[in-house]
């Protein structure tokens, strides 16, 4: 429990101040109720020894006030920090953690489902900030209170005062079993919550599929399999608990009543005057009060314990931005040096060098899962290469800071994601400073403008999460728009005019054409039009480089290439022949 203790205050991070405030002013809390006690001694004293007076009941009632009003004050104060901590703390690290997803390799998000990722930064982190204000300052200020009252009844009697460190001691013994218990069944919880989230995600996105194929009860089947996993593991928690719950209680009342009984057996035996007696039976039934609310909450520490585990597991992923450099690139020359790349075991780029000239057009062409996106990817450095290098201006790409590196780069991929936000700032993510008159321009040049201003808000109407509300070309474009406010000098394009329909397409070509004026410009595609006017094709096979050179040159050579187009011609000139023709 303790190693818990140490855990949780090292997570607290910029917080810890608070967190202390809070603590101290719960132990606070402790003696100000504490003073309860001595104003009970007080009155139980005049009345034993027949001395209750005017004065013995003012003593005994300003005793009381000064308890009251302090342990009202002290509480406030102690809750006000604990819950500001804990809300604060837990701000901290999803901000910090999204802030560590930006400069993590994109293969940590292939190998760790987005239901993982999800539940850390909501559920779990949620639970952190919930149960951790009460939990943790309860048992804390329980442990304290009980130790300040032992050390109280040591004062009027030694004898008692180990009777009650005796049962404290027990409880903290059945406490540990308890949370021996829990280290169990925590993790197996927390990794069922982590799974529903993920079933809940995949339905969702997949509904569209789900519906198509009348998959709607087998979906579901998978959805009750994880929430009836979820429930095994919360009623095996809660039924876990209860014996050692339980036994926490009986020991505390068996100390209890051996206080009564000791106190009573030494009043009798003369080593105890009445007054003392009275007193310790008093005491006797409230001293294990706030221990016995710390035990109750006491095992939710193992659960903090699992829940602060999962959310450093994200912090402890390695990061790529770790010894760059913020500079510039003398020129926008790119240069491939021998590299190879895989994603696990599975070799994706296979030992590829070229070079990309800076304001060049390259096109990249080849056959499905070539290895095309990652040559674009691994230039953007949303993974770093295994062997050989990739330069930017000469430089290799690990030399620079990531936001320095990616400054340089604007990317329109072919399935665009825009956030559940307004136009206007789903351009302006190009460019946070932009002002209203600079995004407008750039949807102009995007050829968006117009459908822009068409919508019920314009500029202010808010689209759905990825774009849902507005159409594919629609999309595009303000991707581009969003590309060309941010006019980076290297211009990369995933396959951007791929599932656009023709009208869409050639008002993209135009975005496009605008966003690539007098820049270094590298291209996915396949369509013949868009490949035949670059200054070299690239064509990738297998993840090797199997030809290089311009349209005329890899035409007259014969190969993949050639091959490509030959397909490509046939599918233009091909026609539907109606009945009758």
């Amino acid at each position: 429990m303790f190693g818990v203790f140490k855990k949780f205050f090292a997570f607290t991070g910029d917080q810890k101040g608070k967190w202390q405030r809070g603590i101290a002013f719960a132990v606070l809390h402790s003696v100000f109720e504490a003073l309860q006690l001595l104003a009970i001694a007080v009155v139980l004293k005049g009345i034993v020894e027949d001395s209750m007076s005017a004065g013995t009941a003012w003593a005994s009632f300003g005793i009381m006030l000064v308890s009251l009003c302090g342990a009202i004050i002290t509480r406030y104060v102690s809750h006000q920090n604990e819950v500001g901590g804990s809300y604060l703390m837990c701000a901290d690290k999803r901000i910090k953690i999204g802030e560590r997803m930006k400069y993590m390799p994109m293969g940590y998000f292939n190998s760790h489902s987005l239901g993982n990722i999800t539940a850390a930064v909501t559920t779990t982190m949620e639970e952190i900030e919930k149960i951790s204000p009460p939990t943790m300052v309860r048992t804390i200020h329980g442990l304290i209170r009980t130790a300040i009252m032992a050390v109280f009844l040591i004062f009027f009697s030694w004898r008692i005062g180990l009777i009650v460190v005796a049962g404290a001691l027990l409880f903290l013994g059945v406490n540990a079993l308890l949370h021996r218990k829990s280290r169990l069944v925590s993790p197996k919880r927390q990794a069922a919550q982590a799974k529903l989230v993920d079933a809940v995600l995949e339905y969702l996105q997949g509904m569209g599929v789900v519906k198509a194929f009348h998959l709607g009860k087998s979906a579901n089947k998978t959805i009750d399999k994880t929430i009836a996993e979820v429930e095994k593991y919360n009623y095996a928690m809660e039924i876990g608990f209860i014996p050692y719950v339980a036994l926490q209680q009986i020991v505390l009342r068996l100390a209890s009543v051996a206080v009564v009984i000791a106190s009573i057996l030494l009043y009798l035996n003369g080593e105890m005057t009445l007054f003392i007696c009275l007193l310790m039976i008093i005491c006797g039934f409230f001293i294990y009060t706030e221990l016995e609310a710390a035990g109750l909450m006491s095992s939710f520490i193992r659960l903090i314990d699992v829940s602060i585990d999962r959310v450093e597991d994200i912090h402890k992923t390695p990061v790529m931005d770790i010894d760059g450099h913020e500079q510039l690139p003398p020129n926008m020359d790119i240069a491939f040096r021998n590299v190879s790349f895989s994603y696990g075991d599975r070799k994706i780029i296979d030992n590829v060098t070229f070079t990309i000239p800076q304001g060049t057009t390259t096109a990249i062409v080849g056959p499905s899962g070539g290895g095309k996106t990652t040559l674009c990817n691994l230039i953007a450095r949303f993974w770093d290469v295994d062997e050989g290098a990739i330069t930017l201006g000469g430089k290799d790409v690990r030399e620079y800071k990531l936001d320095s590196l990616l400054s340089n780069i604007s990317m329109v991929f072919q399935h665009v994601y825009l956030f559940n936000d307004t136009v206007a700032n789903n351009i302006k993510f190009g460019k946070p400073e932009a002002t209203m008159e600079e995004i407008e321009a750039a949807a102009k040049k995007a050829c968006c403008h117009e459908f822009i201003e068409a919508l019920p808000d314009g500029y202010d109407t808010v689209i759905g999460e990825g774009g849902a509300t507005v159409s594919g070309g629609e999309k595009q474009r303000v991707s581009i728009a969003r590309a060309l406010l941010k006019n980076a000098p290297v211009i990369i394009l995933d396959e951007a005019t791929a599932n656009v329909d023709p009208e869409n397409e050639r008002q993209l070509q135009t975005a496009i054409a605008e966003l690539t004026r007098d820049k270094t410009v590298i291209m996915i595609a396949h369509r013949l039009k868009t490949v035949r006017q670059a200054d070299q094709i690239l064509v990738i096979d297998g993840g090797r480089l199997v030809q290089r050179g311009t349209h005329d040159d890899l035409i007259r050579k014969g190969g993949i290439y050639s091959d490509f187009i030959g397909v490509r011609q046939k599918a233009v000139g091909w026609k539907l022949k109606t009945q009758g023709a």
